[in-house]
């Protein structure tokens, strides 16, 4: 496991979950960690298994300074496209944070705009302790909200593939057509939707 680096000050970490599916929310996560409780184990949350990024989220969640969770909508994804929309995603989370960051430092190579400095960390997930902690809140509270999609839509197969292109997803679509959830926007739904 890579010994990553806890940022010194308030130092928010910022990442996201969900910019690749075809459904769903994009969700964003800001974390302020608190060097006196530091939480072993974060990494970047595609390495984790589902079990260790629940037990993660909820060590996160007790012993951060401050974290918060937000997402944006399908309709915002369709309406402002995919990137626009997980920047939204990203202010929301750094606005809703109990406690105000000096810095932010972003997974990825771009930085939403923010009223405090912002840094973009390419991997930074598997760089940053913070990085990291969001991108485990991220990830695991968009997949829970993936599950309540499929209570609703069972016939997609969210509880699986998360809404993600796999080709099961696209058989589901082929049969049933896009639901209300889909991202109307996104070319494979689009096509889908074209040949109704």
């Amino acid at each position: 496991m890579p010994e990553l680096i806890v940022p010194v000050g308030l130092v928010c970490g910022i990442d996201e979950a969900g910019r690749g599916p075809l459904a769903g929310p994009v969700v964003a996560a800001a974390v302020i960690l608190d060097p006196a409780r530091p939480i072993a184990g974060l990494n970047d949350s595609k390495k984790l298994s589902e079990k260790k990024r629940d037990a993660l989220a909820v060590a996160i969640r007790e012993n951060a300074l401050a974290w918060c969770v937000a997402e944006a909508t399908v309709e915002e994804i369709d309406r402002l496209n995919i990137l626009h929309a997980t920047m939204l995603a990203m202010q929301r989370a750094v606005a809703g944070l109990s406690v105000r960051p000096e810095s932010a430092l972003v997974d990825g190579n771009r930085c939403p705009r923010l009223d405090i400095p912002a840094e973009a960390v390419v991997q930074g997930d598997g760089k940053i302790a913070s990085i990291a902690a969001a991108s485990i809140l991220a990830k695991t509270v968009r997949d829970a909200g993936m599950l309540v999609l499929h209570e609703q839509y069972p016939q997609y197969g969210f509880d699986r593939h998360m809404g993600y292109p796999t080709a099961a997803h696209f058989a589901a679509l082929d049969e049933h057509g896009a639901s209300p959830v889909h991202r109307t926007s996104f070319a494979p739904v689009a096509r889908q939707l074209s040949l109704l």
